[in-house]
């Protein structure tokens, strides 16, 4: 039997910290194995047909971590971007960088933009970063847009749809797949509009031992989901 692969997977990259611990390492060198494995589940999404893949790499909580592991985090996406982007140039993939730019430096904002610019016209998948990304404010951020749409008429009835119209990334689809490592049972305010209906995989690995192997379990796990959307599928 063919394997169906999701259009869209997303991926909350947990248990960095722990794998560290265990291995007697500090916890920003989890962090460095972490980075690093994002680059070999591209590639396989990339063999396995996935045309969207949404990354979880720092939250809008995050900040509240010690100011050393937010700053080696900082540095550690700059890193990323400038050592990476030939090399995603080269597999056709274009990158995105979702989130707030509250509290970010000017230098790693700029390095972003730079790097989404580089890689804009690729098409072979669209490798999206939810990075400083929350999702209640991102659907917060949608309603003062809507608010504040001076071309919106007055009074008018809010839809789904138009809420839809006015989040971060509105021409992305909704994932269809929802990974998360470590074997946390939460959602920790991630695109919460968008997964709405999306089928969640949690795996005890932690983040930096989710290989190729342990990837295409999830897409075998999704293959045996009845997927009806709050409906009935036929007798």
């Amino acid at each position: 039997m063919e394997l169906k692969i999701p259009k869209h997977v997303a991926i909350i990259m947990d248990g960095n910290g722990r794998w560290a611990k265990e291995k007697g390492k500090i916890r920003l060198e989890g962090h460095r194995a972490g980075a690093a494995n994002i680059e070999k589940i591209l590639e396989e999404s990339i063999k396995l047909g996935v045309k969207y893949l949404t990354v979880y790499a720092f939250s809008t909580e995050n900040w509240k971590r010690p100011e050393k592991e937010v700053k080696g985090l900082m540095e550690l996406f700059s890193a990323f971007l400038s050592s990476k982007k030939k090399t995603m140039k080269k597999q056709g993939i274009k990158l995105l960088v979702t989130g707030s730019k509250e509290g970010v430096s000017n230098s790693l904002l700029k390095k972003i933009e730079e790097t989404e610019k580089y890689l804009e016209n690729e098409e072979t998948i669209v490798f999206n970063i939810a990075f400083n990304y929350g999702g209640r404010k991102e659907i917060t951020d949608a309603i003062n847009k809507i608010l504040s749409d001076e071309k919106r008429e007055t009074g008018k009835t809010v839809t789904e749809e138009e809420v839809a119209r006015y989040m971060y990334r509105p021409d992305i689809p909704d994932p269809e797949l929802v990974i998360r490592t470590s074997g946390e049972f939460r959602i920790s305010n991630f695109l919460l509009w968008e997964i709405a209906y999306s089928e969640f995989y949690v795996t005890d690995v932690y983040w930096p031992d989710f290989d190729e192997e342990e990837y295409n379990k999830a897409i075998l796990s999704f293959n045996r989901r009845d997927r009806r959307y709050g409906g009935l599928n036929a007798e």
